[in-house]
């Protein structure tokens, strides 16, 4: 069933959720807000939401060499306490997540952390093509933005679909830790090495 922009809304002020996971809860509600909130309790994602505002001053940093040492991950993966830290759930979390980035290259943690030259850039190619490909005028923007989605699917680690699981995002990923651990979980940085890529490093030492 099609569910209105509106009703995504209204679930996602009560809950916090995100857009995705309410539009999921939803379809499956079919387009019942009362029942989708109860979707949304029971995978745990709408607590998951209001531990979001939490601070996270603990965590690991991991690390992940992929298989004939040509593409190497770090990557900061932050918690609330050193005890949750330490479980297995939590360093299998960042195992997972060190693949993601050596498997699916992602340049930003989330869409926020896009620049505005990347986006302005990636805007006018979008709205470039789709002007070749002869689309019209009145839907160039709606055009432009749905390739937007796609770009930040790309680029985005939270947007990404998880590679051992490609039917939920990173950032659905996080939040189902976050549930089961019950403390606030954030990616923090991450930095991808890859033999002969020196360009990536070059960028990384002199953000430094």
């Amino acid at each position: 069933m099609e569910i209105s922009a509106s009703l995504v809304k209204q679930l996602r002020d009560k809950t916090g959720a995100g857009m995705m996971e309410c539009k999921k809860a939803l379809v499956e509600a079919k387009g019942d807000v009362e029942a989708a909130e109860v979707v949304l309790r029971k995978a745990g994602i709408a607590s998951a939401a209001k531990k979001a505002s939490r601070s996270t001053k603990q965590g690991v940093i991991g690390s992940y060499i992929h298989a004939g040492s040509q593409i190497g991950v770090l990557i900061e993966v932050n918690c609330e306490s050193d005890f949750v830290a330490r479980t297995d759930d939590f360093q299998g979390l960042v195992h997972d997540l060190s693949m993601q980035v050596a498997a699916a290259d992602p340049q930003f943690v989330r869409r926020e952390d896009v620049t505005e030259a990347a986006l302005a850039k990636e805007r006018d190619i979008a709205r470039s093509r789709a002007i070749s490909e002869g689309k019209p005028e009145k839907i160039l923007e709606k055009i432009v933005e749905g390739r937007l989605a796609k770009y930040y699917e790309e680029v985005c680690l939270m947007e990404q679909p998880f590679i051992k699981e490609n039917t939920i995002t990173i950032g659905e990923l996080i939040k189902s830790k976050i549930a089961k651990l019950g403390e606030n979980i954030s990616v923090a940085r991450f930095v991808r090495f890859k033999v002969g890529d020196t360009g990536a490093a070059e960028e990384t030492s002199e953000s430094a």
